[in-house]
């Protein structure tokens, strides 16, 4: 059986966020999900996604975009049979690590200058990217017309999701993963993401110079590619 593919978008994005590579998996066979992540709460989202996994007969490769690397670490072992995680330009927290505190661990990140705060009346906090710095800071290698329609359609992330640290026993230290991200990410550097990816001892890291925070916008072939790459390491390991 073919695993499913789970695709977990972050914040300031959303679902279609996935369309360039969901089109390459469907066309190499692979059932596809592109989930909703509420971006409420770490726990919450986690949780969301748990749910969603329960649902999906045979084995399943969870792939997480930015925040969405946090949600898919946090996902419950036992939600199904989940063989590995590929963490497209994301975070890869340990127990009790957070978005926030990881994103200050090294210097690069710009996204801190490019957020608006929407208060909310229960007395939260939502956050958006600026639409005026959207394409410089989340897709500069993006065409200037689709950069657009991302910062009209980015969805707001609770400040308290990146806040919320990481639960025990994160995926990646009982999983294989995969890592892929770019040279010219402004928002998680990526001398963050390869010491994530070496700490985790991941299967394979790909580094693509270049390319922004939505690598798998820009990049679909090669964010496609190596989900493939995981999707098949459980066919060979059958």
């Amino acid at each position: 059986m073919q695993p499913t593919i789970v695709l977990v978008h972050g914040a300031f994005a959303e679902s279609a966020s996935w369309n360039g590579v969901a089109e390459r998996l469907y066309a190499a066979g692979h059932p596809v999900v592109a989930a909703a992540n509420p971006l409420r709460g770490l726990a919450e989202d986690a949780s969301a996604i748990s749910d969603l996994v329960r649902t999906i007969e045979g084995p399943v490769v969870l792939a997480g975009h930015s925040y969405g690397g946090a949600v898919i670490s946090n996902v419950d072992a036992d939600a199904g049979d989940i063989t590995a995680l590929v963490y497209v330009g994301a975070f890869a927290p340990a127990t009790g690590e957070s978005c926030i505190e990881l994103s200050q661990r090294f210097a690069g990140s710009t996204l801190g200058a490019a957020l608006n705060p929407v208060p909310r009346r229960d007395g939260s906090v939502d956050l958006l990217i600026a639409r005026d710095r959207f394409h410089a800071q989340f897709c500069s290698d993006v065409p200037k017309h689709e950069a657009g329609l991302m910062g009209a359609t980015q969805r707001p992330i609770a400040k308290a999701a990146l806040e919320e640290p990481t639960g025990p026993n994160p995926l990646w230290q009982q999983l294989p993963s995969f890592f892929i991200f770019g040279t010219e990410d402004h928002n998680i550097p990526a001398t963050l993401q390869r010491s994530l990816a070496e700490r985790a001892n991941a299967h394979r890291t790909v580094e693509i110079y270049g390319a922004s925070h939505a690598i798998a916008v820009s990049r679909p072939d090669e964010t496609a590619g190596l989900i493939l790459e995981a999707a098949h390491l459980h066919a060979a390991a059958a």
